[in-house]
């Protein structure tokens, strides 16, 4: 079974920027495609960000399209998420998660979940 461990968040002003990793346990990390997921107090789990097997198709939710990128090292068996210019309305805890199902937005759509960093941006 792998796991997942995300590190990199942190406290940070608008229009800072933080580095996400995750880093997961097992060899058949490459064989997931993964996704990034935030959530506020009070809200809903929302997608953030997918990206394939190879690291070859990117999908962003629309309100980080330009800001945030998504990307992963399988020798590392790491997923990343670079996220500029952060705004006080990206605060949340994120996790990464894994899925074998392409373009995967929903989180009933992924398997396997990380516990989560605590994103705070202040204004």
């Amino acid at each position: 079974q792998v796991q997942l461990v995300e590190s990199g968040g942190g406290m940070v002003q608008a229009g800072g920027s933080l580095r996400l990793s995750c880093t997961a346990s097992g060899r058949t990390f490459s064989g997931y495609h993964m996704g990034w997921f935030r959530q506020a107090p009070g809200k809903e789990r929302e997608f953030v960000a997918f990206i394939t097997q190879n690291g070859g198709i990117t999908y962003y939710t629309d309100s980080v399209k330009g800001r945030f990128t998504i990307s992963r090292d399988n020798a590392k068996i790491t997923v990343y998420l670079q996220m500029n210019n952060l705004k006080p309305e990206d605060t949340a805890v994120y996790r990464c998660a894994g899925t074998g199902i392409m373009r995967a937005t929903a989180p009933s759509q992924y398997r396997l979940w990380g516990q989560g960093t605590q994103v705070t941006v202040s204004s």
